[in-house]
């Protein structure tokens, strides 16, 4: 029964042939038609343009830190490849595309569209794998058209990426200047009371053996003025970021960071080494073995903490976009570099303490003397210390637009030599369909002489 239905079903195409061959005259009238419109729709259709910018990001250059090494940390990639990611959906924003939407013609105001539809339907934004480039492809009504998208998607994002650097900076460098006029007036304070004491008891200048034995107390004052400035400048990168983190920053505060074990003892591991490191500078120079490896190695235990620091946020964070997590880790390595910064300004001048009992047998004038004079000196290097940070952050704000480069800038594309309609492909979609066409009409022609 099953063959002779397979049997009845079966065409014969030795028949079929035959029959399409003697109506060749319809069946070439069918596939010419149908080729015949698909060339006049391809005419018919609005032809459209594309035109493409090439920018590279500099963040390739830099080290992993910040939100690159919190989208590491998060199983988002590192290093350049994150921060690209982040920059090709930017690019995506209102921010950059309304402005874009609103210069362009619309037909009906009502279907203007929203911005996550326009970079759908026009735009193609790309980055070359393992690379830090990405390609702004742009389509338009017009070559013109084409290319003022293409540059308008890259300038408005330049615009953007310069205005938000400028503001995360400022508020950076506010809080700076809010610590250093503190220092100044330390330093002033301290200068007035020595000079006051080198009037009223008549002290200017110690004996070569009191030189010689405070000489030895240098490293501690060095490295308590460079704890005190680091103790401040990150004072002010937490202030600065918690003020842009806003209605986020209750959140980050549901745990506190320096509480955690690892980092507890990353700190502690930090705090020694510091210490160790200043009595190899009371006894040796900077180009000294034994110092040059007790900084080496204060800066591996450094980099652990960030990342074990980074680690922990993204851990509690997972849920949140890729930005304001890496806020949140930055927020985070703020609160634990004042932490470390306070635990070895701390141990030092406990260690600085046992030094000068060595100093007792000195006359009292002496060692006020000396004293003063220390205080002064310290408070003069984190005065100019919070200065030089101010200006290097102010330097940064400047290289903040530089974040993006274009290469290649929106060509102009040739108005004879559009991306679609596609003729020849139309033409021979219509030339197929011609074909499959005339196939069915032979069929049918086919059914009716066998039955």
């Amino acid at each position: 029964m099953e063959n002779n239905v397979q049997t009845e079903e079966s065409i014969d195409l030795g028949k079929l042939m035959p029959i399409l061959n003697n109506r060749r005259k319809t069946v070439g009238k069918i596939v010419g038609g149908c080729t015949a419109l698909a060339l006049i729709v391809s005419f018919a259709l609005p032809k459209t343009y594309e035109s493409t910018t090439l920018v590279q990001t500099r963040s390739a250059g830099k080290d992993l830190g910040g939100a690159a090494a919190m989208a590491a940390a998060m199983g988002l990639g590192g290093g350049s490849g994150s921060d690209t990611l982040n920059y090709i959906e930017l690019m995506k924003s209102r921010t950059v595309l309304d402005p874009i939407i609103d210069q362009l013609e619309w037909e009906d105001e009502k279907k203007k569209p929203v911005a996550k539809d326009f970079a759908k339907k026009f735009l193609k934004i790309e980055n070359t794998k393992q690379t830090n480039l990405i390609t702004v492809t742009a389509t338009g009504k017009s070559p013109e058209e084409a290319q003022m998208i293409s540059q308008g998607v890259v300038d408005n994002f330049l615009a953007m990426q310069t205005d938000k650097g400028k503001q995360t900076q400022s508020t950076l460098i506010q809080f700076l200047n809010e610590r250093i006029d503190e220092a100044k007036k330390d330093a002033e304070d301290a200068r007035t009371k020595f000079a006051e004491y080198q009037q009223t008891h008549k002290v200017y200048s110690p004996d070569e053996q009191a030189k010689a034995a405070v000489a030895k107390m240098n490293a501690f004052d060095e490295a308590i003025s460079n704890m005190a400035v680091q103790r401040k400048a990150s004072q002010a990168k937490l202030d600065a970021v918690s003020a842009k983190l806003g209605d986020i920053r209750s959140s980050s505060q549901n745990f506190n960071i320096n509480d955690n074990a690892n980092v507890m003892a990353l700190r502690k591991q930090i705090v020694d080494a510091q210490v160790g490191l200043v009595g190899l500078q009371e006894r040796y120079t900077e180009d000294h073995p034994g110092v040059i490896s007790a900084k080496e190695k204060i800066t591996v235990l450094q980099k652990k903490l960030s990342e074990e620091v980074n680690t922990i946020v993204a851990s509690k964070y997972t849920s949140m976009n890729p930005t304001q997590a890496a806020l949140i880790g930055e927020q985070a390595n703020a609160q634990v570099s004042m932490a470390v910064a306070e635990a070895s300004e701390s141990a030092i001048k406990a260690r600085k303490e046992e030094k000068e009992k060595e100093l007792e047998n000195f006359p009292q004038d002496v060692l006020e003397y000396l004293t003063l004079q220390r205080e002064a000196s310290i408070k003069e290097d984190i005065y100019t210390n919070l200065v030089k940070q101010c200006e290097n952050s102010k330097i940064n704000e400047a290289m903040e637009s530089m974040d993006i480069q274009v290469i290649d800038p929106a060509d102009l594309p040739d108005e004879d030599k559009p991306v679609s309609p596609k003729k020849l492909f139309i033409t021979a979609i219509g030339f197929v369909l011609g074909c499959l066409i005339s196939f069915g009409y032979g069929l049918i022609q086919y059914k009716r002489e066998e039955a």
